[in-house]
């Protein structure tokens, strides 16, 4: 489990620190920063899949990406107009998950300019791994600076890797031995692992809607293609669940995955229809519902999962089911929800709080947002507001603000 997420420089984002639970629940207001926080999350798991400069360069390259203030927000917080000031720092984005295991952080800055069509290519320019959840030069256990990368070895001497790394490309792709270096490994891996479901389309031309070659499929695509095989997959890992979270969505419901000469495709049984409903004919509601389901109860949890306003277009009904669902799923994986619906966020403190809304309680934490008893929540829910243009979480303050060290350049 990881307890600390900690991202600065990037759009509204100057400098947070969020401490996760088993769930955690990000929400606020329309323009407070809630889309930034999901999108800095899948840029870390892009580090590991070795595309975090493509996906900035997708985002209109890192100087549109970064933080559009000041670079510190003082004066203006005194009553002064916000203005320009000569920079004392470097310019960079930076991103870090830390927990009680493996941490890593990554430094991304503006490219030093050689003439090349490449130039508005962000450059990795600092990363680490240590253990623990706040880096010390103690817990380093590799160390990249530009192209050179440095791995501590079992008698805690400093080696060089035999590689050098572009600079567009991350050290977790690109020193690769288990042996030599596992801790690396083991990092690129869990980011691999993450997974993430921003919405799905439901639409006529939906490809949910459309029968498909169906295979095993441990994880649900993020477009939803291959929704009648995930299912399929999750009923012969497991039947009863499957079937008591369609039952507890849909009252005498019946789920059943139709394969004819490889095709897959879903149909629902419901009480008074002569025939099955195939995924073509569902409600949007419905449809998505179904979707979540299978992203929800799939049979190989990734690390980490994030679902981005995962109440969209539901009927309030189905609301506590999804509820359920997202608890149970906390209970196997770490899942990060960004919503910004009070029922929701109500009903998932029914289900993993007695009722109690975690926002009210006086917590303080430990180190690297481990509780003072060294264990993660099972929920906490994170509202975030906007100063100036920046974000901050809301009711932060220096105890409930998570250590973190970014260490320099």
């Amino acid at each position: 489990m990881y307890s600390t997420v900690a991202i600065s420089g990037y759009r509204s984002l100057r400098d947070v620190r969020l401490p996760l639970g088993r769930l955690t629940v990000v929400t606020g207001a329309n323009g407070t920063g809630k889309s930034s926080v999901y999108r800095a999350l899948r840029l870390l798991a892009d580090c590991g899949a070795g595309r975090v400069v493509g996906s900035l360069a997708r985002e209109g390259g890192l100087e549109s990406a970064l933080w559009a203030g000041p670079e510190t927000l003082g004066g203006a917080r005194r009553g002064y107009a916000v203005e320009g000031t000569v920079r004392k720092g470097r310019v960079s984005l930076l991103l870090g998950v830390g927990g009680p295991d493996l941490s890593y952080l990554v430094d991304l800055g503006i490219p030093v300019q050689s003439g090349s069509a490449f130039d508005r290519d962000p450059e990795v320019k600092r990363e680490a791994v240590w253990t623990g959840p706040v880096m010390r030069p103690a817990t380093l256990l590799a160390r990249r600076k530009h192209q050179g990368v440095e791995v501590r070895d079992d008698d805690g001497r400093w080696q060089k890797a035999p590689v050098n790394v572009p600079t567009w490309a991350s050290m977790l792709t690109e020193v690769v031995d288990p042996a030599a270096a596992p801790e690396l490994w083991a990092v690129r891996e869990e980011l691999r692992s993450w997974r993430f479901y921003d919405g799905f389309r439901v639409d006529a031309a939906s490809p949910a809607r459309i029968a498909q070659v169906g295979t095993r499929t441990w994880a649900l695509a993020d477009d939803g293609s291959d929704l009648a095989a995930a299912l399929q997959t999750i009923r012969e890992d497991s039947r009863s669940a499957l079937d008591e979270a369609v039952a507890d969505a849909f009252d005498g419901a019946r789920l059943e995955v139709a394969a004819t000469d490889g095709l897959f495709d879903v149909r629902l049984h419901q009480p008074g229809m002569l025939r099955p409903l195939r995924a073509a004919e569902l409600s949007d509601g419905t449809l998505r519902y179904l979707l979540w389901l299978a992203a929800l109860l799939t049979p190989i949890p990734p690390r980490l999962l994030a679902l981005n306003e995962p109440e969209t277009s539901l009927h309030p009904s189905l609301v506590a089911p999804l509820a359920r669902l997202v608890a149970a799923a906390s209970r196997r994986t770490q899942i990060v929800v960004v919503t910004h619906s009070e029922p929701l966020i109500q009903a998932l403190c029914d289900e993993l709080t007695d009722g109690r809304d975690p926002r009210e309680d006086d917590l303080e934490d430990d180190e690297g947002g481990l509780g003072g008893d060294g264990e993660l929540p099972p929920l906490r829910i994170l509202e975030l507001t906007k100063d100036l243009g920046e974000t901050l979480v809301a009711g932060q303050g220096l105890l409930t603000r998570p250590r973190w060290e970014w260490g320099k350049r």
